[in-house]
């Protein structure tokens, strides 16, 4: 029998004064015994009602991850309109919307306001370690079982001080590692021949800070790889000058970029690349060119850019709601929108069925019995198996990452997989040309 969801999708729009994740989570901290208590008991709501919040950044340099959020939210609520069935019981869902305006302190607030507020059995967050770690953090704080992908495990798990021999109890991520993303980008640049001399736009931030660490970022494959990585050093964003690591680039003979900066940031450096006379033969740069919308808009420089591909319309992988392939969910986006499938979509959605598998096998929304559900969590899901006992450390589900290259098709760019290496299972689309 098909099992059936009602959901009803509200956004909150405040706009409290912003504090920094460290003194949210030190006044967290010094909660009284009895707050605590209140916070690990059931929240009184309507009955046989399932409460998910919802942390995205619907505005801020972040929103181009967000942008598939409104077409999930409503395939959800059109198919699953009838209520679910969990413990001998229907029941409906409320999911509350917040923005946490691509700001980490924004984040843990308005992941409070859910927890204390909206009094949520459940919260759900994606989109780089700005979002889903303070959204982890508190969570975990609070007793909140709590369901994060879209970003990197190691800058999630170890950029929240987890360590491997215990884990977290309430939080749970599935993506891939640096370890893949390092297999994918080296597995596109030995489809041409260059110099190996690689410029590197690593910024201070969760994100940048991992991709540059000696033992387990890309630093640690380049004698393996035989790669010379030209590294100015971290720089904060947001960045709208990038004269110096130009300079250094050309005076280095880079003949490849690789980074993780948002498109903003990106399109400032490439433009000014440009300007400089800078022309490197393979660029793959993560964040900013993984949307079709951010891409669109570096124009005819954006032909023959590479990226890693999380999820696409060619993954061989199916809603475990209804059955959708990829491709047929992709294609259901784009006449819906009138844009091109973007990466977020998959995985976004995939948040949703992670959650709704535990709460049936929970039997309800006791927030201990969800925490345990998600654990021996075990589903084939859109973006590929989510099962969260296979590592490689505790609390996370890797999934697998292919690479892809925009190029010029039509009137407008297509994302090509050009390669397979580490998941042989997605086909590959094309060969990887270089930048011209």
């Amino acid at each position: 029998m098909e099992e059936k969801i009602m959901t009803l999708t509200k956004t909150t729009a405040n706009e409290p004064q912003s504090i920094s994740r460290r003194k949210a989570l030190k006044t967290l901290g010094k909660l009284t015994a009895t707050s605590l208590a209140a916070a690990h008991a059931p929240w009184v709501h309507a009955a046989n009602t399932l409460k998910i919040g919802l942390v995205s950044p619907q505005t801020g340099p972040l929103s181009v991850f967000t942008e598939p959020d409104a077409f999930v939210l409503g395939a959800i609520r059109s198919y699953l309109a009838n209520g679910i069935q969990a413990g001998g019981k229907k029941w409906s869902v409320e999911i509350i919307v917040k923005d946490s305006q691509s700001n980490s302190s924004r984040a843990a607030e308005v992941t409070n306001e859910l927890i204390y507020k909206d009094g949520v059995d459940l919260v759900l967050a994606a989109s780089t370690p700005e979002t889903t770690n303070p959204v982890a953090d508190t969570c975990e704080l609070n007793g909140v079982p709590c369901i994060t992908n879209d970003t990197p495990w190691q800058p999630h798990f170890f950029g929240r001080g987890g360590d491997p021999k215990k884990g977290f109890e309430w939080t749970y991520h599935f993506f891939w590692g640096l370890e893949d993303i390092i297999a994918v980008f080296t597995g596109i640049w030995d489809k041409l021949p260059t110099n190996r001399v690689v410029g590197a736009l690593w910024p201070n931030d969760p994100d940048g800070n991992a991709w540059a660490d000696p033992k387990l970022g890309f630093p640690a494959v380049a004698e393996k790889k035989k790669l010379t990585f030209v590294d100015t050093g971290r720089f904060p964003l947001p960045a709208d000058n990038f004269a110096s690591q130009i300079i250094e680039f050309k005076n280095r003979g880079v003949e490849i970029v690789t980074g993780v900066v948002p498109p903003p940031d990106f399109g400032n450096f490439w433009a000014q690349a440009a300007q400089q006379g800078f022309h490197p033969k393979i660029v793959t740069v993560a964040k900013a060119t993984e949307f079709p919308a951010a891409v669109k808009a570096f124009g005819d420089r954006a032909n023959g850019l590479s990226v890693e591909v999380w999820w696409s319309p060619q993954h061989p992988f199916k809603s475990s709601l209804t059955g959708q392939s990829s491709a047929e969910i992709a294609a259901a986006y784009t006449q819906a929108t009138g844009r091109q499938w973007s990466m977020p979509l998959g995985f976004k959605y995939s948040l949703f069925e992670v959650a709704l598998d535990a709460f049936v096998r929970a039997g309800g929304n006791s927030r201990e019995a969800l925490r345990d559900a998600i654990r021996t969590t075990n589903l084939e899901t859109l973006v590929g198996p989510v099962n969260f006992q296979t590592g490689p450390v505790p609390n996370i589900s890797k999934t697998p990452l292919v690479g892809g290259q925009w190029q010029k098709r039509g009137q407008g760019f297509e994302l090509v997989i050009v390669e397979n290496g580490i998941a042989p299972m997605i086909p590959i689309g094309g060969e990887l040309l270089p930048i011209t």
